[in-house]
């Protein structure tokens, strides 16, 4: 019988502790005080004191109900053996006391049975301490009712009986002490039936008197010793094993309790199923999240719902679905931890993460699967928007970078199969002018270009292609197909980019340069095949921009000859390699030498000179460029110092290297080491440097002019030409780019504006040297337009430093000599 704990069960198990002590002191001193006495010791036999205070109303109470069901059937025994005891001895002994006994037996018998039933009845549900308390005293009372009546029996009937007789008493005695066994989970009510009954079978004994009886009293105290012991062992497991079953019904309440909890609040659930498949609990969450009713999944098969689930979602089972890998699990009996399985509902497909393991029965047979489940459509969702994320681009929506590395991975893969062999084309983008606009417009108005640029791209795109940014103003389209094809699309992109752009009612115009490679016949790896794409966008860039360039060998081999001068470069100026030549600058007037521009010159040990417009965009772009300008300055001041005083050095000053901070650092200190003078040192700068216009290029300049240094400015008339440059920065002299001197004679031009720049250079009391005069006719055009100074082949190449010397008394002869020719001839 499952019993509930009543409250206050402690209070009670003292209360009626505190009554059986006072019961106990108040008839000690009344007659039969000693028997009462010895019958409450008895009693605290069944005593729970020692357990828990949690367990003892339910341990007390299960002994008692064990009692009172087994004492139901040994009711009915002792009836049949009072009945028959009578029968046996109805001849032979008084008639009236074998009724008498078989009447006590009988109401003995009913009060018990009525009561067990009673009390069954009304503690069903639930027990009280009085109840329980009240029960075993009764039960106490009415076994030794009984075992008082059975215990008159050998007293009476012994002494006079014969032989045969007398084995029918010894056997009734027996078999009556066993019967304390039956009663045995209350120790009080087995003792309490049990010892009246031994202590009349001596008493019957002794009054026998003969030899025997001696004999059979040694047999009846160690049959009675081991009843004795025996049954108190009995009770003390009966005892533990109530004890041991009210703990594991308090874990298994405590434990539904909390997976009632769990199953109400928690977004998992927990699930049975048979031996058979079919589950045994299901959960409300569980059917709600599937969109079936609790009681149409209590009666189907786990099997049947994944194997309908695959076959009613063939066609989207994604690749994370782990449907068929459980499937195995569940037929094969085997444990499975997490796996993934989607399932189509009524309100769109849900993925349950699902774990379980095999049980077995009390026979060690396989019993079924239990497991708990979850619903982890939300997580796979977020994870999913996370994986888009990842592979999208935030600004304009297109496949990122990461993307572009895995789908080109699978087209170079598709591109070299023998199977396949599809070919694939990469199309490089690089916006020209895109900076200007995010410069001047701001990077709001530069974020709304990038989105209008990828969103032409899509429009743009047959299906066979997918466009990507890259990052920054570059982009990438991936294009399965040939050569023309690419080529074709190359174009349709130039021609959609460079149309206008209207943002926020500001027009921006920008173009596009594109590089083309193609797999497998360019490159067979993603990362190859961008290196070369961006080799052809370099050299679609040098020539012109606003075209696309298809990769070929040439540019991989001038790539490596770049890496190759970039590696021999360092070792150049280590080992004396590299060197300064000298040009003359040729005063038009009366032919001096009024200085010498330095030239690097780098002859490579084992490979002959390498140009000078082939190694300075090298350094460059390595930032050696630098250190060969530090190196050069201090080699042409330190040369200069052996020419005659009038004489000024010329340094060409790389943009990179004006741009440094510490530039004027440097040039102050190679003046003082080498000891040149500030105004025999001119620096040569071209119009690039004032495209950044930091500040410390105006502090550099300043600080140059403050010092003496001379500034000339470089190729002007040509590239980022601008008056305005001659009026911001201060320069002491210009020299006019070759490219003007060239076709003078052919294209009155060309005069007219050197004369428009001698004109405002006289203004501006800056001097002017003309680059590139080749004959004296050029000379004498530019001489009657008052330019101070030239220089070129008709004076002399770039020649070593020990030449120098020689020059500045070779040429003021020969320009006057050539002077002379001209006026003649005119």
């Amino acid at each position: 019988m499952s019993t509930e704990r009543a409250p206050g069960p402690d209070r009670a198990a003292e209360t009626g502790k505190a009554a059986e002590t006072a019961q106990a002191v108040g008839t000690a001193a009344a007659p039969g005080g000693t028997a009462r006495s010895l019958i409450d010791r008895i009693r605290r036999l069944d005593a729970v004191a020692a357990l828990p205070s949690r367990y003892r109303l339910q341990v007390r109470a299960g002994l008692l109900e064990e009692t009172l069901k087994l004492a139901t059937y040994s009711a009915v025994t002792h009836l049949i053996i009072a009945a028959a005891v009578a029968y046996f001895f109805w001849t032979s002994a008084p008639q009236a006391y074998l009724l008498g006994l078989l009447a006590w037996v009988a109401v003995v018998i009913v009060a018990a049975t009525y009561l067990t039933w009673r009390y069954l009845r009304t503690y069903a549900s639930a027990v009280s301490p009085a109840g329980v308390l009240w029960g075993c005293r009764i039960s106490g009372g009415l076994a030794l009712a009984l075992g008082l009546a059975w215990a008159t029996m050998p007293v009476v009937l012994f002494a006079p009986a014969d032989g045969d007789e007398r084995l029918i008493i010894v056997a009734t005695a027996a078999g009556l002490i066993s019967d304390a066994y039956v009663v045995g989970p209350l120790l009080s009510v087995s003792y309490l039936f049990a010892i009246p009954v031994i202590l009349g079978s001596f008493v019957g004994l002794a009054r026998c008197g003969e030899p025997v009886a001696l004999s059979i009293g040694f047999l009846l105290v160690v049959y009675a010793l081991f009843v004795v012991v025996s049954v108190g062992r009995m009770s003390r497991l009966s005892r533990q094993r109530i004890l041991d079953r009210v703990r594991v019904e308090e874990q298994s309440e405590t434990i539904g309790l909390l997976l009632n909890e769990f199953e109400a609040h928690a977004s998992d659930w927990l699930w049975e199923t048979d031996a058979t498949g079919q589950f045994q609990h299901v959960s409300t969450r569980m059917a709600e999240v599937l969109g079936c009713p609790v009681a149409v999944l209590q009666h189907s098969a786990f099997e049947a719902l994944l194997a309908g689930r695959g076959e009613a979602s063939r066609d989207t089972v994604h690749e994370a679905d782990h449907s068929a890998e459980l499937l195995d699990h569940l037929r094969q009996g085997r444990a499975f931890h997490e796996h993934l399985v989607a399932f189509p509902t009524p309100a769109g497909q849900r993925w349950l993460r699902l774990s379980g393991k095999p049980f077995l029965d009390q026979r060690r047979s396989f019993a079924g699967f239990r497991g708990v489940g979850s619903d982890v459509t939300q997580s796979r969702e977020a994870e999913a928007h996370i994986a888009y994320l990842a592979t999208r681009d935030a600004l304009t929506g297109l496949s990122n970078r990461v993307m572009f590395h895995e789908v080109a991975s699978e087209a170079c893969a598709a591109a070299v199969s023998e199977v396949q062999g599809a070919p694939v084309s990469l199309l490089y983008l690089d916006l020209d002018g895109f900076k200007t606009v995010n410069d001047s417009a701001g990077h709001a108005t530069g974020d709304a270009l990038l989105c209008q640029v990828g969103e032409r791209l899509r429009v743009l795109l047959p299906a066979d292609a997918q466009a990507f940014r890259l990052g920054g103003d570059e982009f990438a389209i991936l294009h399965r197909g040939g050569d023309p094809a690419a080529e074709a699309l190359a174009e349709a992109a130039i021609g959609a980019l460079c149309a206008p752009y209207l943002i926020d009612g500001v027009r921006a115009e920008i173009g596009v340069s594109i590089g083309i490679a193609c797999a497998p016949g360019d490159a067979a790896a993603p990362a190859d095949l961008l290196r070369k794409a961006d080799l052809a966008l370099y050299s679609a860039k040098e020539a012109g921009k606003g075209r696309w360039q298809r990769f070929d060998r040439n540019l991989e081999r001038r790539v490596q000859r770049w890496r190759e001068l970039g590696e021999a470069m360092r070792a150049g100026l280590e080992n004396g390699e590299m060197e300064l030549h000298y040009q003359p600058l040729v005063s038009l007037q009366d032919g001096q030498v009024v200085g010498c521009e330095a030239l690097l010159r780098w002859t490579r040990a084992g490979h002959g000179a390498v140009s000078p417009a082939e190694m300075i965009p090298i350094a460059e772009s390595t930032g050696f460029v630098i250190t060969i300008g530090r190196w050069a300055l201090r080699q042409a001041c330190a040369e200069a110092l052996t020419w005659p005083a009038q004489m000024r050095v010329a340094v060409n000053i790389s943009s990179i290297h004006f741009r440094l901070p510490d530039f004027f650092a440097d040039v102050e200190a190679v003046l003082a080491e080498t000891g040149l003078a500030p105004e025999r040192l001119e620096i040569e700068i071209t119009e690039s440097i004032f495209l950044a216009n930091t500040p410390h290029v105006l502090d550099n300049l300043r600080a140059l002019r403050a010092l003496g240094v001379r500034i000339a400015l470089g190729d002007f008339g040509t590239g980022y030409s601008s008056l305005s440059y001659l009026t911001q920065f201060p320069v002491d002299k210009i020299k006019i780019d070759r490219a003007f001197v060239r076709d003078l004679s052919s294209r009155p031009e060309c005069l007219t504006v050197i004369e428009a720049i001698m004109v405002i250079a006289r203004d501006l009391r800056i001097d002017v040297t003309v680059e590139g005069v080749e004959t004296e006719q050029q000379a004498a055009l530019l001489r009657s337009r008052r330019c101070n100074s030239a220089q070129g082949f008709l004076y002399s190449p770039a020649r070593p430093p020990g030449e120098v010397a020689s020059l500045v008394e070779r040429i003021p002869r020969t320009a006057l000599l050539a002077d002379q020719a001209v006026r003649a001839v005119a």
